[in-house]
């Protein structure tokens, strides 16, 4: 198992794995070919950037079954999504605003994050595995308020869209077995969520191979894998949350009113 980083020092980025308190540098490319420069950093001297740049966040709705019995909503046929903004990305540990335009109920939202490895166009379940590079910590950030403020148009995108409401990472975890994996949320120190990925409606695989169908990912590109039981709103003035996923590790913000 390989942790994944990017990370910035004097304004240029670059990329490794965490090695303890140190990140071990890598040169090349993350996804086909990373090598080794010998060079160590200790963690507390470098900026912690988003795990990778994607062309697309994916979002899914509905796709734990705890959660839909909850609603009383329908087990979806296939998997529910949407786009979030590449403008709404931010790195662990980062500041998270309300924004000015908006003075509803703010949550946060849990999930385990899919990163692509290698191009994927209408690949098999089987196949896609081989496509996965690992997987990360996602808080999806949503301005609840807004999807169904307007009766003719759920407003997904704009809800979970604003600037700073994509924080993931800290790392991308190679070669973890995704259903094995429980989320954890903490809110100011208490938890809120605690729910296991074998719940899925979709696996890991199956939301690669399904999304693939529909659109090229290319890699570098997240899939947030939706979330289940425990969300709530950031009520507090200043909010800590921290997602916490076994084995790949805890994504923490603050988000201030």
């Amino acid at each position: 198992m390989a942790h994944w980083v990017r990370f910035e020092r004097s304004g240029v980025a670059g990329f490794g794995t965490l090695e303890g308190d140190g990140i071990a540098v890598y040169t090349g490319n993350m996804f086909n070919g990373a090598q080794p420069t010998g060079e160590s950093l200790a963690l507390a001297s470098v900026k912690l950037l988003t795990p990778t740049v994607p062309t697309k966040i994916i979002a899914l709705w509905n796709n734990f079954h705890a959660l839909a019995a909850k609603l009383n909503s329908p087990v979806p046929a296939d998997p529910l999504y949407l786009l979030k903004a590449g403008s709404c990305l931010t790195e662990p540990g980062a500041e998270v605003r309300r924004p000015a335009s908006y003075d509803g109920k703010v949550v946060y939202e849990g999930e385990l994050g899919i990163v692509i490895g290698k191009t994927a166009t209408n690949v098999s379940e089987e196949e896609a595995g081989a496509h996965i590079f690992g997987y990360t910590c996602v808080n999806d950030i949503t301005a609840a308020d807004i999807i169904n403020k307007d009766a003719t148009f759920a407003q997904w995108v704009r809800a979970k869209s604003f600037d700073g409401f994509g924080p993931f990472g800290p790392a991308v975890a190679t070669d973890v077995d995704p259903a094995t994996l429980v989320v954890r949320t903490i809110l100011n120190g208490d938890e809120r969520q605690r729910y296991p990925i074998s719940d899925m409606v979709f696996s890991a695989r199956q939301l690669v191979s399904r999304i693939s169908h529909d659109m090229t990912l290319n890699p570098g590109d997240l899939i947030c894998c939706g979330t289940s039981l425990g969300v709530g709103s950031m009520k507090d003035p200043t909010n800590t949350v921290e997602i916490t996923i076994e084995s790949i590790g805890t994504l923490a913000n603050t988000f201030v009113q």
